[in-house]
């Protein structure tokens, strides 16, 4: 089977490594991928994006299956855009059509979806620039802190959280009135703040059936104890402690059944991941976010972890028939480390080589802003989050050693890292 691999991140590279483990596999492509991708296929210079582009690869190199990294052309529609096209309508994507990736694409739409199916979730409102004073008098009748969410896609940066009230109603002004996200926060979520402790749980959908992959938590804030602004995400954990079999059993009754239940009853047909943004409160899920994929950095400690052949699995989506398989995990603890660009999330410099990969033996490297550079060899830094760094162990604190004993392997210019993933779970 040839596959096309679209995306470029550590979530990519992951994914790009478990396929090509495949024996169901014959050609692997990555559009546009990065240097770690290269290693596990071809990569093909286009953007995720160019739905023309894609189309003609699909053709030129004979694609069976598409799979779609990230949420920006589940959002645009690239599913959608092969079914209405006779020439690859018959080639599967594993990715959800765009009114499903809405769950993603607006806070609203799942927001909505969530009440209309009993599905629990912070108490919340929507606003936009003409109820702008009857967001700040719903903002009155909450308690510190605020959560203020832009409605569209902020690339994992849409989310704010006031602690005053005053800070809250400025956030929230900026928001609307100037644009602060762009077209993402031409609406606005507000929402209830929920005191407890952050999970991600994941699911592959075929439309019909469902199968459970492993949970992870990621550490979204760029510094150590969780503090300073959101950024894509700068670590994970899989398996998450308090995640047992009775708080798992809760998932499955008030999240995920009535999800799945809810898109069928909707006449919404769902073929590939839905991601659950979830947060314990007192021993119950609440859902704060769904996503229309895996998340990054959560599937660099997941994928690890998953025995099966993603290839097999892949297939069953595209043919309905995920009630024959079996997810079969990995007991070992998986702890992943993003190293990221000085600077980030907000300006950073690009192209610093990256030594000491070659010096790995312990651990699994997987690329995110990383290009190669042609004419020296060199693999250089390109985005904000570099590469990831996991480790299996039999314990929590096992991986992440392993894996904080990797970065020291690894330089270049800038190195920056959080020392304290998964601190809130010993």
């Amino acid at each position: 089977m040839n596959i096309l691999l679209l995306g470029s991140g550590g979530r990519e590279h992951a994914l790009a490594w478990k396929l090509s483990q495949s024996q169901l596999l014959k050609n692997l492509y990555i559009a546009p991928g990065n240097a770690g991708t290269a290693k596990t296929g071809t990569n093909l210079p286009l953007s995720a994006d160019n739905f023309q582009d894609i189309r003609q690869a699909v053709l030129d190199y004979h694609i069976d299956m598409v799979v779609v990294g990230p949420e920006t052309p589940l959002v645009n529609g690239i599913h959608d855009f092969f079914l209405a096209d006779p020439d690859i309508r018959h080639v599967p994507v594993i990715g959800p059509v765009k009114q499903a990736a809405m769950l993603e694409g607006s806070k609203d739409f799942a927001k909505e979806f969530m009440n209309r199916h009993g599905i629990p979730t912070a108490r919340h409102k929507t606003f936009d620039k003409s109820t702008l004073r009857e967001g700040v008098d719903f903002l009155h009748t909450l308690n510190p802190p605020y959560v203020l969410k832009a409605d569209g896609l902020a690339a994992g940066k849409g989310v704010v959280i006031s602690k005053s009230i005053d800070e809250a109603v400025d956030e929230l002004t900026r928001m609307l009135m100037d644009s602060k996200f762009g077209a993402a926060s031409q609406k606005v979520v507000i929402e209830e703040f929920l005191t407890g402790i952050e999970l991600s749980v994941f699911i592959l959908s075929d439309g019909l059936h469902y199968v459970t992959f492993p949970e992870a938590k990621d550490y979204k804030k760029i510094g150590e104890n969780d503090t300073g602004p959101n950024t894509g995400g700068m670590g994970s954990v899989s398996p998450v402690s308090f995640a047992d079999d009775i708080f798992m059993q809760k998932v499955t009754q008030q999240v995920i059944m009535p999800t799945m239940a809810g898109l069928q009853t909707d006449g919404i047909e769902y073929k590939g991941f839905i991601f659950f943004g979830l947060i314990n409160v007192d021993g119950n899920p609440y859902v704060i976010e769904y996503n229309c994929r895996l998340g990054d950095p959560e599937t660099e400690s997941v994928i690890p972890r998953l025995k099966n052949d993603l290839v097999q699995l892949f297939t069953a989506v595209a043919n309905q028939s995920l009630h024959k398989e079996t997810i079969h995990t990995d007991p070992r603890f998986a702890a992943s480390v993003m190293l990221v660009s000085q600077g980030y999330p907000d300006a950073y410099v690009k192209g610093k080589v990256i030594t000491g990969e070659e010096l790995v033996s312990d651990s699994m490297v997987f690329h995110a802003g990383t290009v190669l550079n042609p004419e020296t060899d060199e693999i250089i830094t390109q985005g904000g989050r570099v590469m990831a760094i996991t480790s299996l162990g039999l314990t929590m604190d096992e991986a992440l050693k392993k894996s904080y004993n990797t970065i020291s392997l690894i330089n270049y210019d800038g190195k920056t890292y959080r020392h304290d993933i998964g601190f809130d779970l010993t």
